[in-house]
């Protein structure tokens, strides 16, 4: 087979780590894909000291590179949402295939996107969008295949998981452990996308379409940050038998599809509990396999690279073949796409976790208990902490109740004159229910 051309647009992090794995690992990739895959052309706007790209003229133009009648296919590593698509967009419309790494993007823009390949008979791959190094897509779209999926849930932004880890194991404050994340390259400047669950709703969006068939529905993804958690949220979690990690959940219900993102409690014996650090890990439940369990870089130069370069194998693979012989890009058929519905937060159910602040006076508690009571709120454990100051502390775990009851409850609690701000709220989850 000839060599297949490729043109990288986009040497940061990611786009480095690409370039260098291509580079070194040149020999065992091209007999893994049965033709030599051959960088042409490297579009960037400054040169990465991590690569010797001396044989190359940079050029800044992406879109010039997606009009090369030379290349075959295009690598997307911008990132961003404009010019991202319309590089993807043009490559498409010249017939040349993509790999990109842009979770965003094809979150909010694959249906389109696919569209347009679909039309023009060329693979959009996306492995890298999700964890990293992990090849959580194609174990959901292809290693799975035979199940239904019933739930996944994943810890799949590091940021997040690293301030978690940071505040229970050493019990420092959120903003805190932040200040250090985005001193050591783990988070942005501004931390939004990593921090209020933004960036998590994108990959969990684009796992769920994949897990049941549905299309991209990004913007009905529930997204809730971490910046109200306290060390003694986590400390009190800990006393109970769960810890909180920032979670993508998705679970294929009677009524429709849940998808959020939110702080959870989880027992301390679950396989998530245990993930700390930067690490991702993704479980996934399937009718025929049960449990399973993708664990490892979430991000990071050749993690993602790995990522990156598989879905180059893959798509120099197959070429040639007709569109029937390809994976579909969302693993069912376009036209087997349902419309289940995406559920509103409002009607998940989950149980609970609430902490709030109690001037300490007789019968406070027994405000707060009816008022669950009245909404058919069960409760399945109350701590009240010591304290030598005017207000007290409560902490509840509740079993099982729908959101939308969970709400009107907290309303009127944050009513009650004896109670103190706001009422704060974690779900709990024990993923297997």
């Amino acid at each position: 087979m000839k060599p297949v051309k490729v043109g990288i647009c986009g040497l940061g992090t990611v786009g480095g780590g690409t370039f260098n794995v291509l580079t070194r690992n040149a020999q065992e990739i091209a007999r893994r894909a049965g033709c030599s895959i051959e960088i042409k052309a490297i579009a960037s706007r400054r040169p990465n000291p991590a690569c010797d790209t001396s044989a190359y003229t940079l050029q800044t133009d992406v879109i010039a590179l997606a009009r090369d009648p030379e290349i075959d296919i295009i690598v997307e590593l911008i990132g961003g949402y404009e010019v991202a698509k319309e590089l993807v967009m043009t490559a498409i419309e010249n017939g040349k295939h993509v790999v990109t790494a842009n979770k965003a993007l094809i979150a909010v823009h694959g249906n389109e996107i696919f569209a347009a390949a679909a039309k023009k008979n060329v693979v959009v791959a996306f492995e890298a969008s999700v964890a990293g190094g992990i090849p959580i897509i194609k174990a959901i779209r292809e290693g799975l295949a035979a199940n239904r999926i019933n739930w996944l849930a994943g810890i799949i932004n590091g940021t997040g998981n690293f301030i978690m880890t940071e505040m229970r194991e050493k019990g420092r404050a959120f903003a805190d452990v932040l200040a250090e994340a985005q001193a050591l390259g783990y988070a942005e400047a501004d931390p939004t996308f990593d921090v209020e669950g933004i960036d998590a709703a994108h990959k969990l969006t684009i796992l769920a379409s994949i897990a049941y068939g549905i299309p991209l529905q990004f913007s009905k993804a529930y997204t809730e940050g971490i910046s109200k958690i306290t060390p003694d949220d986590v400390q009190y979690a800990e006393e109970l038998g769960y810890r909180i990690k920032h979670l993508g959940i998705s679970r294929h219900t009677d009524k429709g599809i849940e998808l959020r993102v939110h702080p959870t409690l989880i027992p301390k014996s679950s396989l998530l509990a245990s993930v700390n650090g930067v690490m991702n890990a993704v479980m996934v439940s399937g009718d025929a396999v049960g449990q399973t369990l993708y664990y490892g870089p979430g991000a990071g130069a050749e993690p993602t690279a790995s990522a990156v370069v598989s879905d180059l194998i893959d798509v120099a693979r197959m070429l040639d073949a007709s569109a029937e012989c390809r994976v579909p890009p969302l693993a069912f058929q376009s036209a087997e796409l349902s419309q289940t519905p995406v559920l509103s937060v409002e009607d998940t159910v989950s149980g609970y976790y609430l902490r709030l602040q109690a001037v300490e006076r007789p019968g406070v508690l027994a405000h707060v208990t009816r008022i669950l009571g009245e909404k058919g709120i069960n409760i399945e454990a109350i701590v009240q902490k010591e304290t030598k100051e005017a207000q007290v502390p409560v902490i509840m775990l509740t079993q099982r109740v729908a959101e939308r009851m969970m709400n009107e409850a907290i309303r009127e609690i944050e009513a009650l004159p004896d109670i103190l701000g706001e009422v704060i709220r974690i779900r709990v989850d024990h993923l297997a229910d």
